[in-house]
């Protein structure tokens, strides 16, 4: 093991603004001689990363996937975010969120802590060094089903993707998939089904709505139906077989699948910073 103290290690962080870790290691590489330990941090490009820890990242993209799997179709989603938008749409930046997905698929990481233990993870640590901005991997989502239907929405014609949407669906629905991502892309519901409200959700909704009504002195023999009737409001606000459809709202997205005969079975929405 190479000889070196902890005052060294300050000294070198303090010097390049790497984190502790990489130091560490680039102690243990030189066999603790520091200056060689300063150019190895330098040559990796791993001076300041420490500096970009704090900084937010709130600009970037959304990659996707979409291949074969075991009775269908499985789609992965992968939110990267950078520092700025002048970095979000660098050609490096982008090559790197395919990069992202294509790892996650890979290695079936879950969230970007299972895809920071892989190959990936130094990747991500050198593209910030050498971007020069806090890049990291906020979220993972993934559907499965017989047929699974990508949209992407670009907010800014000069930014890649900011909004990407997955949509599982059965083999019947597959026809209405492509509008249902639209749809989800814009309206933004956060349960498929009523019944994928929690539990804790739908009770503390109706209490807001009876408290409301009787705070704007409701009959009390009215009560019932009127908590019902904002309890069907909080549903077509956020549930998206409960929403007015897009293309047309006289109807509902559940109408448009059931006309089908088929499902969607599960949908996962991204959008950069939200």
């Amino acid at each position: 093991m190479a000889n070196y103290t902890a005052s060294d290690i300050k000294e070198i962080r303090e010097k390049t603004g790497a984190g502790m870790l990489d130091v560490k290691k680039a102690l243990d590489e030189a066999g603790g001689d520091k200056e060689k330990a300063v150019e190895l941090i330098r040559v990796k490009g791993l001076k300041g990363i420490a500096k970009r820890e704090g900084r937010s990242a709130s600009e970037g993209l959304i990659a996707a996937d979409i291949r074969e799997g075991e009775g269908g179709q499985v789609g992965t989603l992968v939110e990267i975010n950078s520092e700025t938008d002048f970095v979000a749409k660098n050609e490096k930046f982008v090559a790197l969120g395919d990069e992202a997905v294509a790892a996650a698929v890979a290695s079936g990481a879950k969230d970007p802590a299972e895809l920071a233990e892989t190959a990936f993870g130094e990747q991500l640590t050198n593209a910030s060094a050498t971007m020069g901005e806090k890049i990291v991997v906020r979220r993972i989502g993934r559907v499965a089903g017989e047929h699974v239907e990508l949209y992407m929405h670009r907010t800014n014609k000069d930014l890649p993707p900011q909004v990407g949407v997955l949509v599982a669906t059965d083999a019947a629905a597959a026809s209405v998939a492509h509008d249902v991502a639209m749809h989800i892309a814009a309206y933004s519901p956060l349960y498929l089904t009523r019944d994928e409200v929690p539990a804790e959700t739908v009770e503390n909704e109706r209490r807001i709505a009876e408290e409301t009504a009787r705070n704007e002195g409701k009959p009390e023999q009215a009560l019932a139906r009127i908590v019902e009737g904002r309890m069907n409001g909080f549903y077509k606000e956020n549930v998206l077989l409960d929403q007015a459809f897009a293309k047309d709202p006289k109807t509902t997205v559940g109408k448009i699948v059931e006309a089908t005969g088929g499902k969607v079975t599960g949908f996962v929405r991204f959008r950069v910073g939200n």
